[in-house]
């Protein structure tokens, strides 16, 4: 039995990473990063041209029609470059149209997105760090809303907003929508920035799913996230071990010294390990629902927890400089902070694989 990628999910892979090394080298992320605008349309553009936009929507409506498998891949790699851009919350919105949405809903909204000439992104948090659809209170009064959310990805790029209702209901609105006030929360990760919403009465669309489809779409966070995270964490990995290979103390490469090599060992075994966890879970979401829950928790949890640990590594084996603004290593700390966070922290994933295993 055969439990590596196949030949096409290591090219989709291969592809990204190419891509991702070409069109955004480390002066080109540094300026993306210090804009603050987590965005480059150049970058979308060609993310959406090799069918990334669009990668888990249906093929008749103009996407891929691959499983989340294949998304977390691509997420790893992007992790790995820390690309800006839109992809995780877009990636999020069409699953979420897909799963919830009805027949027409579908026709009207996933075309545009798989192509990229629309960018959506969800609105799940709201105010007291409430992200699980079994939490949400925001809810519709007929065909408006009222209320807030927070920590939603390029909320100012996005032309829609799939927000989450009380009740583990969806509802879309659109850009400009009457009623709509978006405020920047300046979060740690720049490449991906994140913005207060605030619905007085604001126009939305409800879209049929209901606790199921909510609650699936989250569990495709958790996911994504993971391997977001590993990507970033085996980045750092390996940065450190090249900055251990130059750095001289006593006339010695720093890779030289026990303690060091220790820290370095650690690191990687901390982050190798977990990669089955993230393939594991994705696998369940696309092919064993019921497994799907516990599975994308674990991932979540302990693959976060491990980079933000390595993170940290990196910037101790960095020394001094590790903790300027002019040393890279920020920008993967703040993607693993970013990681860890959004959607809950390990501890609140931890209690939920508990209760998922009847613990």
């Amino acid at each position: 039995m055969h439990f590596g990628l196949t030949e096409e999910q290591l090219l989709l892979q291969e592809t990204v990473r190419g891509f991702a090394a070409g069109e955004c080298p480390a002066p080109r992320l540094r300026e993306i990063f210090d804009a603050g605008t987590g965005h480059d349309p150049a970058l979308w553009k060609g993310l959406a041209e090799m069918g990334i936009a669009g990668l888990t929507v249906p093929e008749p409506l103009g996407g891929a029609g691959l499983g989340l498998l294949e998304l977390a891949l691509v997420m790893e790699e992007l992790g790995v470059a820390a690309l800006p851009g839109p992809s995780f919350g877009h990636a999020l919105a069409c699953l979420a149209i897909q799963l919830a949405g009805s027949d027409a809903q579908r026709q009207r909204w996933l075309p545009d997105l798989a192509s990229g000439e629309r960018i959506a992104t969800v609105a799940f948090a709201e105010p007291g760090g409430a992200w699980d659809p079994e939490s949400w209170s925001l809810a519709a009064e007929g065909d408006h809303i009222s209320g807030a959310k927070r920590h939603v990805p390029h909320a100012s790029l996005a032309d829609l907003v799939v927000v989450g209702l009380r009740g583990g209901r969806f509802a879309v609105v659109e850009r400009g929508a009457r009623g709509l006030r978006i405020e920047d929360e300046r979060g740690v990760d720049r490449t991906r920035p994140i913005a207060a919403l605030a619905f007085d009465r604001a126009p939305a669309e409800l879209l049929g799913g209901d606790f199921t489809a909510a609650a699936r779409v989250r569990d495709a966070a958790l996911v994504m996230l993971a391997a977001d995270a590993f990507g970033a964490a085996w980045h750092l990995t390996r940065m450190t071990v090249e900055y251990a290979k130059t750095r001289q103390q006593f006339g010695t490469p720093i890779a030289q010294f026990q303690a060091v090599k220790h820290q370095l060992a650690d690191m990687a075994t901390q982050v190798e390990p977990t990669r089955g966890l993230f393939w594991y879970a994705a696998h369940a979401w696309d092919a064993l629902p019921d497994e799907a829950p516990r599975a994308a928790a674990i991932a979540k949890a302990h693959i976060t927890a491990r980079a933000s640990e390595v993170a940290r590594a990196a910037v101790e084996l960095h020394g001094g400089l590790g903790f300027t603004w002019e040393c890279d290593v920020q920008l993967w700390f703040k993607r693993a902070m970013f990681d860890r966070v959004w959607c809950g922290g390990p501890e609140h994933h931890r209690a939920r694989i508990a209760a998922l295993g009847d613990w």
